[in-house]
C-alpha cells in the first residue's frame, strides 16, 4: 500500500539567492519533486540532487498553470507518495497564496508544512536603503496588495484609514496598477509624501526610482517600469539618500562572464557578487584524470628516490594527493621530500593536506619558482613535477639546464566541457561588461568552441580580464585586447582588479592587491 507524501510550502526569499533559509536548502536537497514559480531564484535549483522539477510560473497574463491547477498538481504528487517543496518567491503566506494551497492540501488529508521566507516586502526596501520604520519618521508599517482578487467588484482597501493611519505603507505587485494606487492616496495625503519604485529588489539588475505622489507615475512612465517591482510611500525614503548601500558597491549591475571550470568558479562568482555584479558562469574547461596513470603509478611507487615535489597547481594536488590514497599510502610518504609550490591557494592546499611548502616565491608563476630552486642545491637532484597533461615547459627546463633530474607526470588534463556555441551568444546577447578568464586554457579552449566564428569580433565591446601575464598572452596571440590584469596572480587579486577598473574610471589595464 502506498504511503501518502508530504508537500512543503517553502519561502524562496526576495531573490538574492543567499538570503534563502538554512531549513528551506536541506528541504530542496531532498525533495523528490520541486513546484517552483517566476519569483523563486533559478539558482535555489542547483541544490536539487535528483528532484523532478516543475515550473508553474505566472506572470501578468501568462499562466504556465492556473492556481486550481497548481492546487491539484500538488495533491497529485503527494498522493504518488512524494516529498514535495512548492518553492514561492518571497513568503509563501505574504500575498503569495500560500493560504490556498494549504487549504486544498488540508481539504485533500495532505500532511503538509509552512516554511516561511524573507518576504520582499520588507527585504527589497531595505536593499534600496529604506528603512521601513524609523524613531524619527514611521512608527507603523503597513503591506498592501496591488493586486487583488479580479472577482471582486469592489475594493476591500480601506485607503482614507490606511493613509492616515499609517506611516509607511508598502505595495507588493502594484506597478500595472500605479495610477489608481496614487489616485486613491493623493485624496489623503500630502502630494510631496516621498515615494519610492523598486525593481527587481535584492539582485544586481535591482533599480530604483524617487519621487512623490505628484510625479511618481510620470517618473515610472519615463523609466518605462515593468513589474516585478515594490512600491514604498513615506517619509523613510528620504534616508535613501544616506543608506543607499546596494547600489553603490564598485560593481553593481556590472555583468561578468566567468570561464573558470565549473567546480572552481564558485568562489569567484561569490566574491564578484559581493561587489554587486552579476556573474555568468560559462566554464570552457573542465578537469578530469589523465588518459593513464602509469607514469603517476610509477613515480608514485618510487617516492623514495626523490629529493623534491613541485606542485604548480591546487589541482596538481588534488589529484597527486587522490591518486597517492588509492594506491594505499598517504601523507608520510612524502615525508623526506623538499615541497616547491607557485601559488598561496596551492600552498593552502598542501597545508590541508599536513604539508608546509619549502619553497614559495612571492611571484606566482613557474619562472619564479625555478628561480627560487636554482638558489637551492639541486644540482644532480630528482625532482618529481605532478601536473596537468598539458602545460608550459618553462619549469622543467630551467631545472634540467642546472643539473636537475626531472620526471613530469600527468595527474590531470583540461577538456573542452560539452558546451553549445549558442550558449555562449545567449549570453553575449543579453549584455557582458567583463570575461574573465584564469588560465591560458579557457581562452584556448573558448576560441576553439566559437570557430569558425573570430572570437574578438565576438567579444567586441567587452572587457578582458586575465590572471596574469602567461594567460594575457595567449589571449593577445588570439587577438583579444587584455584590459585588466592583476598584479598578483589570484582570484581575490583579480577581482580586485575588475572592481579597481570600474572605479578608477577605466583608463587601461590596472592592477589589485599589489
Amino acid at each position: 500500500m502506498q504511503t501518502t507524501g508530504k508537500v512543503y510550502l517553502v519561502g524562496a526569499g526576495p531573490g538574492d539567492p543567499e538570503l534563502l533559509t538554512l531549513k528551506a536548502k536541506r528541504l530542496l536537497e531532498t525533495a523528490q519533486v520541486i513546484v517552483y514559480d517566476y519569483l523563486a531564484h533559478v539558482n535555489l535549483l542547483n541544490y536539487a540532487k535528483k528532484a523532478e522539477k516543475i515550473y508553474v510560473g505566472k506572470t501578468a497574463g501568462r499562466h504556465t498553470l492556473s492556481q486550481t491547477e497548481i492546487n491539484a498538481l500538488l495533491v497529485k504528487k503527494a498522493k504518488e507518495g512524494k516529498t514535495v517543496v512548492r518553492l514561492k518567491g518571497g513568503d509563501p503566506f505574504i500575498f503569495g497564496r500560500g493560504g490556498e494551497e494549504a487549504e486544498e492540501l488540508a481539504k485533500a488529508g495532505i500532511s503538509f508544512e509552512i516554511v516561511p521566507g524573507i518576504t520582499s516586502a520588507i527585504a527589497v526596501p531595505a536593499y534600496a536603503g529604506i528603512p521601513l520604520t524609523h524613531r524619527a519618521y514611521a512608527s507603523s508599517v503597513a503591506f498592501i496588495t496591488g493586486h487583488e482578487d479580479p472577482t471582486k467588484t469592489d475594493s476591500s482597501i480601506h485607503w482614507e484609514h490606511l493613509a492616515k493611519g499609517v506611516d509607511t505603507l508598502v505595495f507588493l505587485m502594484g506597478v500595472g496598477r500605479l495610477p489608481f494606487i496614487v489616485e486613491q492616496l493623493r485624496r489623503y495625503r500630502p502630494t510631496e509624501t516621498p515615494v519610492a519604485i523598486i525593481r527587481w529588489g535584492t539582485l544586481p539588475e535591482q533599480q530604483t526610482i524617487l519621487g512623490n505622489l505628484d510625479n511618481i507615475i510620470e517618473k515610472a512612465k519615463e523609466a518605462q517600469l515593468k513589474p516585478p517591482a515594490i512600491i514604498v510611500v513615506g517619509e523613510v525614503v528620504q534616508l535613501r539618500k544616506t543608506l543607499n548601500w546596494w547600489e553603490t558597491r564598485p560593481l553593481f549591475g556590472r555583468r561578468i562572464l566567468i570561464t573558470r571550470a565549473q567546480g572552481q568558479a564558485s568562489e569567484m562568482l561569490t566574491k564578484l557578487q559581493a561587489l554587486g555584479a552579476k556573474g555568468y558562469l560559462f566554464p570552457t574547461i573542465e578537469i578530469i584524470p589523465p588518459k593513464n596513470w602509469e607514469a603517476a603509478d610509477k613515480a608514485i611507487t618510487n617516492l623514495s628516490a626523490y629529493h623534491w615535489c613541485l606542485f604548480t597547481s591546487v589541482n596538481g594536488v588534488a589529484y597527486f594527493r587522490k591518486r597517492l590514497e588509492t594506491l594505499g599510502k598517504d601523507v608520510r610518504a612524502l615525508g623526506h621530500l623538499k615541497i616547491g609550490v607557485i601559488g598561496e591557494k596551492t600552498a593552502k592546499a598542501l597545508l590541508d593536506w599536513g604539508i608546509k611548502p619549502d619553497v614559495l616565491p612571492k611571484e606566482y608563476r613557474a619562472e619564479a619558482l625555478a628561480d627560487a630552486l636554482l638558489k637551492e642545491e639541486i644540482q644532480g637532484k630528482n625532482i618529481l613535477l605532478p601536473r596537468a597533461e598539458v602545460a608550459r615547459e618553462v619549469l622543467p627546463e630551467m631545472l634540467r639546464k642546472a643539473g636537475a633530474r626531472v620526471d613530469v607526470v600527468p595527474v590531470y588534463r583540461t577538456v573542452l566541457p560539452e558546451r553549445k556555441k549558442e550558449e555562449f551568444k545567449e549570453i553575449l546577447a543579453e549584455g557582458v561588461d567583463v570575461i574573465t578568464f584564469t588560465s591560458s586554457s579557457t581562452v584556448k579552449h573558448l576560441a576553439a568552441l566559437v570557430k569558425p566564428d573570430d572570437l574578438s569580433t565576438l567579444l567586441k565591446g567587452v572587457k578582458v580580464a586575465c590572471i596574469g601575464p602567461i594567460t594575457a598572452n595567449t589571449a593577445e596571440e588570439l587577438g583579444l585586447k587584455v584590459d585588466i590584469m592583476p598584479t598578483q596572480y589570484t582570484i581575490d587579486a583579480l577581482v580586485q582588479a575588475i572592481a579597481d577598473y570600474f572605479i578608477q574610471g577605466q583608463t587601461g589595464i590596472t592592477g589589485g592587491m599589489s
